[in-house]
């Protein structure tokens, strides 16, 4: 396959290029698109030196497959440009996440929806990502009324820029500011801009987002995201209350049968998820599982993941993959 990685030089990207090569995806080139100011130079694929390009060198490339991450604006932009070209686009985004005309992917769950005539393919939120992957059979099995989620999100969901201004509060150097407050020995209740009903733009990505990979409108999200100063992993409370009563018993059975998802729960040995044990892993880590004792058919689970891998850079790969495999690009 001929594939260009869009925002090749940031935190996701060099996590695709390296994940590209981890996993063996069948390259015969590799096409690496950043910013103008980035064209020109080089990066190193599987041993060998690729020039950056520019997009629109990438586009008149007609690579086979786009994955994109580069920011909301410029899937807006370009996405279409490289679709029109005959180029499959595995956007990360959240330009394309709720257009009613495109799919919303997490290929454990629904990558079936997907077929040849999808040229633009979106990668869902990070959180949304881990918490539908531990979600989803046990929505299957028991049906899901309402789930309330409170995240612990790393700064490396914001960027380099974030993972910098931790670095420099730690270190007590001056520098460029992610956040409108410190982030070392803080925690911001503030994940994205707010919107008019008082929630932020991640918030309602939690909302929003669960409803559509899983086709269905009939239970809802209420969420509350907080940036906290971890390097990497995002971590959630989960509060889930179904329509039909559960085993915890039979709960972890089928979270252990779940491809994705790593059962990690046993608070006699203080085994439970951590960003620290979750971090360059693919795997959603859930844990802490137990009655809500306060109101019937209710969980409450501990979910964990690498927000840069599963939450992002592997998730489009396996959309990647999946498409290879099913001769659909």
């Amino acid at each position: 396959m001929r594939v260009a990685v869009i925002g090749a030089t940031g935190m996701v990207g060099s996590v695709m290029l390296k994940l590209l090569e981890e996993r063996h995806f069948p390259i015969k080139e590799m096409l690496p698109v950043a910013s103008q100011r980035s064209v020109g130079r080089e990066i190193l694929f599987k041993g060998k030196l690729h020039k950056i390009i520019g997009m629109q060198d990438a586009v008149d490339a007609k690579p086979d497959i786009a994955i994109f991450s580069a920011g909301g604006s410029t899937s807006l932009e370009w996405a279409p440009k490289f679709a029109e070209a005959g180029t499959t686009v595995i956007d990360n985004s959240s330009a394309w996440r709720m257009d009613p005309n495109k799919k919303l992917v997490v290929p454990e769950i629904n990558a079936n929806v997907l077929t040849k005539d999808d040229k633009i393919i979106a990668n869902p939120n990070c959180s949304t990502i881990q918490m539908v992957m531990a979600l989803a059979p046990l929505h299957k099995k028991y049906q899901m009324k309402r789930v309330v989620v409170s995240t612990y999100q790393s700064v490396s969901g914001t960027g380099v820029k974030a993972v910098k201004q931790l670095e420099n509060e730690i270190t007590g150097q001056r520098g460029e500011m992610a956040y409108p407050y410190p982030i070392h020995k803080n925690a911001l209740p503030h994940c994205d801009v707010f919107e008019e009903n008082g929630y932020t733009k991640e918030e309602m990505k939690l909302a929003r987002e669960p409803q559509k990979i899983l086709d269905d409108r009939t239970f809802s999200v209420s969420a509350t995201a907080v940036r906290i100063p971890t390097a990497g992993g995002h971590s959630e409370a989960v509060n889930v209350e179904f329509r039909n009563d559960f085993d915890l018993k039979e709960v972890r059975k089928i979270l252990h049968a779940t491809p994705g998802v790593t059962v990690q729960d046993n608070p006699d040995t203080n085994t439970y998820p951590m960003p620290i044990y979750a971090h360059e892993k693919d795997e959603v880590f859930v844990g802490r599982l137990r009655r809500d004792e306060t109101q019937p058919n209710t969980l409450n689970l501990w979910v964990v993941s690498d927000n840069l891998r599963k939450g992002a850079a592997t998730n489009a790969i396996q959309i990647a993959e999946y498409l290879l495999h099913h001769e659909l690009v």
